[in-house]
């Protein structure tokens, strides 16, 4: 997340703020918030997590310097996985682990870095084409092995398939991505070079991504002839919506400057997605993604509002990946 993009946000944050606290109503869950682990560092400001899915460890991401960070399974501390700085890397927001055991790590003004999780060496580099402003936000990853991957200031979608993924090992060098999805016509207007796009998630026939300002949802076919569209949001809506997570047809967002975790059920055709549950706690701290390993939702506290890249203060020691049940 940037300066900008927060300069935009804060302006209606407050009124946002009284809007989703309100709109949690009776199907708030009581759900029970604690510390799955801490990070080391004091300047953190984590942004992505992702969860490799053969080891149960997970991978978080700082904001502010581009370090990376494992924490084993059941471990209550992380440790530093990739320093600050790592191949010229200046931050670390989307994190995915994909089934070949490689970590996709994006950084918001260049592109997405692919490391082997083994060696910790860093594979392949791809970069955003031209020189107009971008910001590189999050991925997914389909079961075929092709990353997605949202511009929240262009609007757009890139893919990498396999191939480009191997070609650019081969290479050795930096390759950009291509654009495969424009939805720039599509979403809600906004301020030149506002934030829209931000997570995504994708099954075999579809991609979810988020436009956070209006809090719309929008579904992209990856086959066939049905054109992009706007998801009908029931109960709810996802403004302020961030990381997204899907298993079969559950979809949990978190909406940052809310402080809130939402659960939507999805229509098989994904045209659909009905609010089934809601938490909201200050002490999400600015939660900006999630991820579900089994039956827990770990969510990423950023502290954005405390010294980060939204707010003045002092974040407090340490910073945190927390557990929430129930939802």
């Amino acid at each position: 997340m940037s300066h900008t993009r927060f300069r935009f946000l804060t302006a209606t944050a407050a009124a946002l703020l009284a809007t989703s606290l309100t709109a949690c109503g009776s199907d708030e869950p009581s759900a029970p918030l604690t510390t799955a682990y801490t990070l080391p560092g004091e300047r953190v400001y984590p942004e992505g997590i992702a969860a490799d899915p053969r080891t149960g460890d997970t991978y978080v991401g700082s904001y502010t310097d581009g370090a990376v960070y494992r924490a084993a399974k059941g471990a209550g501390a992380a440790e530093v996985f990739l320093p600050s700085g790592a191949d010229g890397r200046r931050t670390a927001n989307g994190l995915k682990v994909d089934g070949a055991g490689r970590l996709w790590v994006t950084d918001s003004t260049h592109g997405v870095t692919v490391y082997d999780l083994a060696s910790r060496t860093a594979l392949a580099r791809f970069e955003v084409p031209g020189a107009a402003p971008r910001f590189v936000n999050d991925l997914a990853i389909t079961r075929d092995g092709t990353a997605y991957v949202t511009d929240s200031v262009r609007g757009v979608v890139y893919r990498i398939t396999p191939a480009q993924l191997e070609q650019a090992r081969s290479g050795g060098g930096i390759t950009e991505m291509t654009t495969q999805f424009d939805l720039s016509g599509l979403l809600a207007a906004r301020a030149p070079n506002a934030f829209n796009l931000n997570g995504i998630v994708a099954d075999d026939r579809y991609l979810l991504v988020v436009d956070m300002v209006p809090g719309e949802l929008y579904r992209i076919p990856l086959t066939g002839a049905d054109p992009i569209r706007k998801v009908t949001l029931v109960g709810g809506d996802l403004v302020n919506g961030d990381g997204l997570e899907l298993r079969e047809n559950s979809l949990w967002a978190a909406h940052n400057l809310t402080n809130t975790i939402t659960r939507w059920t999805l229509t098989e055709d994904r045209a659909t997605a009905t609010r089934t549950a809601a938490f909201t706690d200050p002490a999400l701290a600015i939660p900006t993604t999630l991820v579900r390993i089994d039956d827990t939702t770990l969510v990423v506290a950023s502290q954005f509002d405390r010294g980060g890249p939204m707010g003045e203060g002092t974040p407090t020691a340490p910073f945190r990946i927390l557990t929430v049940t129930g939802i």
